[in-house]
This record gives structure tokens, C-alpha cells and sequence, in this order.
């Protein structure tokens, strides 16, 4: 979808440079007058008279809760501006979703991903949908029934994530929650205009709508991010809240307790289908650890050998060392990676290749014990073979750890630590 928009852009550079100077400044003259009698036309609030403005205003004069979650949206991401932390550390800080905090205690994070964003675009698109929702949408159906809405679809789409991204990802952004109010929209459009009694046609409704949708979808179209399941997910949350609740929606709102049940109920059911990841954990910087165990122990070793070299240590005493510090060492390191539980399933592949290669490195080290005290050159070179695909072993995952850095430490110690959002 992204090529396709570049050619569109390629394909109007093109028009724009045959066009003569005096049919450039024409059309950009036109196309500013349009958009400045649109503002106008949305700031004003003119079509009054419209049958369907008329419905709206008695039943709702404001919208509350639209301009409260765009003003939660722009807070947040002015506050991570001022922040000197790496980007993925200050969208986790300020309530992003990352299995390793969401699923260890941190199960609001399934709403307050929705109010974090990449960017300036980011912010400005969910801003747009969420206003010219809330001025049609909400005024429709109620507040209640619109913040519900988006909490069911936020949490759906928070949980659906889970079960489909890398555990290491976060998730940021309304986009699933604004799909949800939007599949709540085609239900109210499909109750209201397909089915006696009907709401009233109102250009001036379209437009508003239609502003917000095409910031909102053009951001997305951009960014190749539009169909995701995480998004579908919520438009199927807001079209099945919608079929039960907008029933009616042209005579009066749905009841309060349907309004809040229903999609309560979804939300249940979606934080329910998230308890199998209880517990998630990122395995990597503890398996990153290992490389400082295997640098710790060849070094003590080292310090041996050279002093046997010397003749200030005897083959016993030398064995006595890998006997007495580096197995319990290694065996110990050994028992604190098969301890992890919560291993993401795209990470059970390290921690198997952990394992190999503490076995490798295991039967190096007794392999090495047997040929010093038996004084066999040829066990000694086994074991000196088997060190080197041992540290092999160690070496491909240190390129696959290598992405763990400070920042993912402190998020994996989070919770210990109290550092929620």
C-alpha cells in the first residue's frame, strides 16, 4: 500500500510539473480555500438546521470523552519529548505493552498502550479520528457506550498482540481501539439508515467524519499498518458491541447497562484468552550472563595454568580448581537458565542452544580432569576440541543476545524493581 501511495505522489509531482506557474498558484489557491472552508465549516458548527446536528445536540451537547482520551494522547506524548531515555524504555515507562511487564502484574498496560505513540504523525492521526468521532459518534450513542467501546477494542486489540507478535515487542498506539469505535460507527450507520425507523442523512456529518477517517487512514496506508490483525481485531470488537447496542439508535441510546455489560463482557473474555502468557519473560539478558560466567572461569583457569607452568601448582592441585570452582560454577549458571519460566516461544530455541553448550562445556571440562590426572595428550585434546564447539556454541549466541542492552535489563527487572508506569 505504501508503493501505491508513492506512485500516487510520484504521479501528481509529475502532473504539478507540466502545469504552467499561473495553473500551479491556481490550484493551490483553490485547494486553500477548500480546506480553510472546511475548518470553518467543522469550527462552527454551520448546518445547525441539519435534522441529524439537531438529534445530536439533544442528546449530547458536548462529547466528554473523546477530547479527554486526544487530550490524554498529546500529554503523553509531550511528556516522553522530555525524556532522555532510549525510545523503547520511555514508551514502556509511560505504558506501553511489553509481555515481560503487562503479564507479570502490569495488566492495565492493555489500556494505556492506546495513549502512547511513535511520533508527532502518530499522535496527530489518533488525535484527528478520536475528535471527529466524538463530535458525531459519541453525541449518537453516549459516552458510556463510547468509552466502553474503546476499552473492549483497546483490550482486545492489547491481548490479540500477544498471542501474534514477539513477546520482546511493544505495542503502542489507539489504532485498535479507533477501529473498534469505528466498527461501533458502521453498526450505528447499518441500524440507523438500512433499517426503519432511520437516522437523517447529514452532509455536514460525512465531512466530519470523513476529515477525521482520511488523516487517521492515510497514516496508517503510510506506514503500512493499516490491516494488521491487532486492528481487525478491534473493527470486529466495535461491530459485535454495535450489533447488540445499536439497536434502536435512531430512537435513543442503549440502556446504561447494556452500554456497559456488552463490551465489558468482550473485554472479560479477551483478558481471559490472555492468561495462558502470565508470567512472560525475556530471556535474553539472562542467557547474555552466561558469556560472563564462561569469561570468569576461563580466566581462573587461566591463573592456574600458568602458575602450573611454573611449577608452583601440580596437576592435582590444577584439577582440584575445575573440580572445586569452575564445574560448581558452570553447573550452577546451568541451573539458573533451565529455572526461567515464562520463555517465549520464539526464544525456547536459545535456551536449548544454552543448554548444548553447557553440556559441551561441561564434558570439556571432566574430559580435561581425566587427561590431567591420567597425564593423556590425546583426552586432553578431545577436550580442548570439545571446549571449541562449546564456545562456538556461545559465540552464535552472543550474536543472537547481542541486541539485549542496558535499557532491556532494567525493563526485565521492572517489577522487582517498582518502576511501573
Amino acid at each position: 500500500m505504501g508503493i501505491f501511495l508513492f506512485a500516487v505522489v510520484v504521479l501528481a509531482g509529475v502532473g504539478l510539473y507540466f502545469m504552467t506557474p499561473e495553473e500551479r498558484k491556481r490550484l493551490a489557491l483553490l485547494a486553500l480555500a477548500r480546506v480553510r472552508a472546511l475548518i470553518e465549516e467543522i469550527r462552527t458548527g454551520r448546518g445547525a438546521l441539519d435534522p441529524l446536528h439537531e438529534l445530536l445536540l439533544a442528546r449530547q451537547k458536548w462529547p466528554i470523552v473523546a477530547p479527554l482520551l486526544a487530550l490524554v494522547c498529546v500529554a503523553v506524548w509531550f511528556g516522553t519529548l522530555f525524556s532522555s531515555a532510549p525510545p523503547l524504555e520511555t514508551a514502556i515507562a509511560w505504558g506501553a505493552s511489553y509481555a515481560p511487564r503487562t503479564t507479570n502484574g502490569e495488566w492495565s498496560r492493555l489500556v494505556t498502550y492506546t495513549f502512547v505513540h511513535a511520533g508527532l504523525f502518530h499522535t496527530l492521526a489518533t488525535v484527528g479520528a478520536l475528535v471527529s468521532l466524538g463530535v458525531i459518534l459519541e453525541r449518537l450513542v453516549g459516552s458510556l457506550t463510547f468509552a466502553a467501546v474503546y476499552l473492549a477494542a483497546a483490550i482486545v486489540s492489547g491481548v490479540v498482540a500477544l498471542w501474534t507478535s514477539p513477546a520482546t515487542t511493544t505495542a503502542v498506539g489507539a489504532s485498535g481501539a479507533i477501529f473498534g469505535l469505528y466498527g461501533l460507527l458502521v453498526a450505528a450507520a447499518v441500524h440507523g439508515y438500512v433499517r426503519p425507523p432511520r437516522l437523517p442523512v447529514s452532509p455536514l456529518a460525512l465531512k466530519r467524519l470523513g476529515a477525521g477517517a482520511a488523516l487517521f487512514l492515510l497514516y496508517n496506508l503510510i506506514t503500512d499498518d493499516l490491516t494488521t490483525v491487532t486492528e481487525l481485531a478491534g473493527l470486529a470488537t466495535g461491530l459485535m458491541a454495535g450489533t447488540v447496542l445499536m439497536r434502536g439508535v435512531a430512537t435513543g441510546r442503549p440502556p446504561l447497562a447494556s452500554a456497559a455489560l456488552v463490551p465489558a463482557t468482550v473485554a472479560l473474555i479477551a483478558i481471559l484468552a490472555a492468561l495462558p502468557f502470565r508470567g512472560t519473560i525475556d530471556a535474553r539478558p539472562e542467557i547474555a550472563r552466561i558469556a560472563e560466567m564462561e569469561t570468569a572461569t576461563s580466566m581462573e583457569y587461566a591463573r592456574a595454568v600458568n602458575e602450573f607452568t611454573q611449577g608452583r601448582l601440580s596437576a592435582k592441585a590444577l584439577v582440584k580448581v575445575i573440580q572445586g570452582t569452575i564445574l560448581p560454577t558452570l553447573q550452577a549458571d546451568r541451573k539458573r537458565i533451565e529455572a526461567l519460566h515464562g520463555v517465549p516461544s520464539e526464544q525456547v530455541p536459545l535456551v536449548t542452544a544454552a543448554r548444548h553448550y553447557f553440556d559441551l562445556r561441561e564434558t570439556s571440562w571432566q574430559r580435561r580432569v581425566e587427561g590431567l590426572l591420567r597425564s593423556n595428550s590425546q583426552t586432553l585434546r578431545d577436550a580442548a576440541l570439545m571446549e571449541r564447539s562449546a564456545l562456538d556454541t556461545l559465540d552464535e549466541l552472543r550474536r543472537t543476545t547481542s541486541s539485549v542492552t542496558a535499557v532491556q535489563a532494567i525493563i526485565q527487572q521492572g517489577p522487582q524493581l517498582g518502576s511501573s508506569s
